[in-house]
This record gives C-alpha cells, sequence and structure tokens, in this order.
C-alpha cells in the first residue's frame, strides 16, 4: 500500500526491512512479559490475578514487587517460593478453601487480615491472587472497593468482570455485607482517597 502524501514530501517511515541482528544478539535472550491469569491493576501499587507460574515471574519482576497475598490454602510451589525469595518479596499467605458450596461463609478474620497487609503501604506493590483470581480474589478486592466508597453496583459490576459466568451471589452478598468500620481508623492509601 502507497501513502499519498499531499505535499509531496516523502513519508515519514518508509517501508525498510527489519534490522538486521547482531551476532551477539540471540532471540532467545529477549525475556518476553507473560502477565498472571485475570491480571489487573487495582490501585496504585496493588494488583491483583490468578495463581502466576514460572512464566510469568518476568513479568512480576517488571512491577519491582514487596509483597504477594495469596489467598490459597495449598502449599506455595517451590519455583514459587524460590523466585519470591530471589527477588525479595514477601508472601503473606491466609488459606482460603476456594468452596463452591451455597451458605459456606468466608472467614471475616481472614478477609479482615489481610487487608490490614493490603491497607499498609510499607507492603506495595503488592499482588493479591487466587487460584483463578475470581473467587476470593475478587471478594479481597470488593472489601477493597468498599473502603474505597465504590457504590456496590460498581463493586459487583467488577467482581463480576472476573468471575464471569461463575460469579457467586454469596460471594457478593458476603462483600455487600462485610463490616469495613473498623479500618476507619487506618490511613488509606487509595488513589481516589487522596485530595
Amino acid at each position: 500500500m502507497k501513502l499519498d502524501n499531499s505535499n509531496g514530501q516523502p513519508p515519514l517511515a518508509p517501508h525498510l526491512p527489519p534490522p538486521p541482528q547482531d551476532a551477539d544478539t540471540d532471540a532467545d535472550t529477549e525475556e518476553i512479559f507473560v502477565p498472571p491469569l485475570n491480571f489487573a491493576m487495582v490501585d496504585n501499587g496493588i494488583f491483583r490475578s490468578g495463581f502466576p507460574d514460572s512464566a510469568n515471574f518476568g513479568f512480576l519482576k517488571s512491577l519491582r514487587l514487596r509483597s504477594v497475598i495469596c489467598l490459597c490454602p495449598e502449599p506455595y510451589p517451590e519455583t514459587t517460593l524460590e523466585f519470591l525469595k530471589d527477588n525479595g518479596i514477601r508472601l503473606y499467605q491466609f488459606g482460603i478453601d476456594g468452596c463452591k458450596e451455597p451458605f459456606v461463609n468466608i472467614p471475616n478474620n481472614t478477609i479482615r487480615e489481610a487487608l490490614k497487609v493490603a491497607l499498609d503501604v510499607k507492603n506495595h506493590p503488592l499482588l493479591i491472587h487466587c487460584k483463578r483470581g475470581k473467587h476470593r480474589t475478587g471478594c479481597l478486592v470488593g472489601c477493597i472497593r468498599r473502603l474505597q466508597r465504590w457504590c456496590l453496583s460498581s463493586v459487583f459490576d467488577e467482581y463480576q468482570r472476573f468471575a464471569g459466568a461463575k460469579a457467586r451471589v454469596s460471594d457478593q452478598r458476603f462483600i455487600e455485607l462485610f463490616d469495613i468500620s473498623y479500618l476507619k481508623h487506618h490511613q488509606l492509601p487509595f488513589s481516589c482517597t487522596r485530595k
């Protein structure tokens, strides 16, 4: 395709072949950044995702994380623990069972403790994750959104975008009824609360 330049000047970026690779440059040395499943930014210094694996290490390293909140009860994989240790990233593990049964309560105290870690700016940048980054992560992020004074319809909309067809009414009810009043004395580090 030829672009017609009405001022008669040559095109700014003519079609050129790709530059030759140096003998020292190897395509295998280029690092590919692959985010974990369901990755997103929650707020400045807070991210969310599904369980990261070795394919995500380059991407996670680029975030310069200080902390990871894992909401799964299973033991953390050894390779991921080594990655965290090698990069000075602290792991906070709050084991919440991933339960599909209705009327099974999400532990309030566990979410409360995870929120304390997430609110502490000394832990930022921080990644919150569970297995798929949907339900347990969605509950914790939903509580963060309530602290940010989001309206419930927006909180539920975000939850449903990540949970998709597997959205759970019980998770949304938990988010709605979770008591955030005990955190009012905490300084909120969120971008939307700064003046």
